[in-house]
């Protein structure tokens, strides 16, 4: 970074920000996001297998709600984690709630993948399963916006649509692990050893990798944002959060928007294969196929458009264009899934994240950006979460609901009325791109300039940053 306060013959603020520094934590940020959502995907995709052998019910499709809901539980759990936790990673930093975060999701993914069958120990399988989900829920709601604050803040100035997407790419890539690796056991197993057994094995693995994301994010450096802010503004989390709420009511308004179409992602995720087998009595395994197809484009779009957002601007051409995109194509394309033969599959799941990856691109750098250093996760994790929780996790079993009454399409009005209504807000965005060389990751941040002019009065060599409170 660069402010009209560097000390000449100094160490200045762009030594904190040194490319390699920054792209040493891009790494471990985006592998610890990719396993914090692969096992979050895993459950979604399995649940058709596996609720059975968990949740007593009168049908396989009474067991499938009842697996569902608990989904839904970690939903729940994610705002309430987004508005207490969020603020101590502005207090105290996005490393350390990174680095929780993915150790949550981790145990969370083993007491699944290991717990027995109600057969075995009854209602505690359930019981032990709803605990999970509660424990991955609070890990999720701590991640996503630690997780994009720690992309942007680490990124060169002209390179934050890039790097802020790579929380989505990563997710994306997880969203692909996770159905391949569902695709994979659906296929290996006979019906009797995937129940029994085969279902548990992407558990497990997702359990281990998260090990990976927690030795990887322990040994991170912090943001150099972070830092600089943290000299200045002393004030505890419980503050920071009263004054986000007071100061930015329209950031918040506008992040939430942008998180909004995340109904459709999850609906696409998570519950199309399932929509397929239900309405048209497709094979899971060759819908899961099928999607694996869809997500390589997914995780290839995300980056491409982030990347050329650095150089056209973020709000005019990418959210706007995902948001009418799915407007325009949820709606046959569901139709079109009623014709028969798996290259209707693959297109139908294509068309869908063709679009959402255009708007997947921006929209994490976008809230980074609405909103200061001192606010940032907390801002984006009450908007994302809240909004996460409404309508992401009750998105499978809303469309499992309308299937169940007879009216398959109604999934398709659903998604499309609620990213209509994004799509409403997108148009008061400010340009947050193509600024070129803008000292700060929001538009202006008075705290952070001039906590990298302490950092830089005070360093006493290049190597080492001696903090002045």
């Amino acid at each position: 970074m660069k402010t009209s306060q560097d000390v000449p013959g100094s160490p200045g603020p762009t030594d904190l920000k040194a490319p390699g520094r920054g792209y040493r934590n891009i790494v471990a940020g985006t592998i610890g996001h990719f396993v914090e959502w692969y096992d979050w995907y895993i459950y979604g995709l399995l649940a058709a297998v596996f609720s059975s052998q968990i949740f007593p019910g009168g049908d396989p499709f009474a067991s499938l709600v009842a697996a569902l809901l608990t989904y839904a539980v970690g939903f729940v759990v994610r705002p309430l984690s987004g508005i207490i936790i969020s603020p101590l990673a502005d207090r105290f930093g996005r490393r350390l709630i990174l680095t929780l975060s993915v150790s949550g999701m981790a145990l969370g993914s083993l007491i699944i993948g290991l717990t027995p069958s109600f057969a075995t120990i009854g209602y505690t399988a359930p019981v032990l399963f709803l605990v999970a989900r509660i424990i991955q829920g609070i890990s999720a709601g701590s991640e996503g916006q630690s997780a994009i604050a720690f992309m942007v803040e680490h990124a060169p100035a002209n390179r934050r649509g890039l790097f802020g997407s790579f929380t989505n790419m990563a997710s994306g890539l997880a969203t692909l692990a996770a159905t391949g690796a569902a695709a994979m056991v659906t296929a290996s197993f006979a019906p009797a050893d995937l129940a029994a057994f085969g279902w548990r094995i992407p558990f497990v693995v997702g359990g281990i990798l998260g090990i990976v994301g927690l030795i990887l994010r322990a040994r991170a450096q912090e943001t150099p944002e972070f830092e600089a802010e943290s000299l200045v503004d002393q004030k505890s989390a419980a503050a920071r959060l009263v004054d986000l709420v007071r100061e930015h009511p329209k950031a918040l308004l506008q992040a939430a928007a942008l998180s909004a179409p995340a109904v459709a992602y999850y609906t696409w995720a998570t519950f199309l294969p399932t929509y397929a087998k239900l309405t048209t009595g497709r094979d899971l395994s060759s819908t899961l196929a099928g999607s694996v197809i869809g997500l390589a484009l997914l995780v290839i779009i995300v980056p491409a458009c982030a990347y050329l957002s650095d150089r056209l601007g973020r709000r005019k051409i990418f959210p706007i264009i995902g948001a009418i995109g799915m407007i325009v194509l949820f709606y046959p394309m569901l139709l079109l899934l009623n014709q028969p033969g798996f290259g209707v599959y693959v297109l139908v799941s294509a068309s869908g994240w063709v679009v959402l990856g255009i708007w997947q691109s921006v929209y994490p750098t976008i809230q980074a950006e609405l909103f200061p250093a001192s606010v940032r996760v907390s801002g984006i994790g009450l908007a994302h979460q809240i909004v996460i929780a409404v309508f992401g996790g009750t998105a499978p079993l809303i469309a499992a609901a309308f299937v169940g009454a007879g009216q398959p399409m109604l999934v398709a009005v659903y998604m499309i009325a609620i990213v209509a209504l994004s799509l409403i807000v997108y148009f008061t965005l400010p340009e947050t791109g193509n600024r070129g060389d803008r000292a700060t990751v929001a538009l202006a941040d008075p705290e952070v300039l001039e906590g990298e002019h302490l950092l830089t009065c005070t360093s006493p060599a290049p190597g080492g940053v001696k903090r002045s409170h």
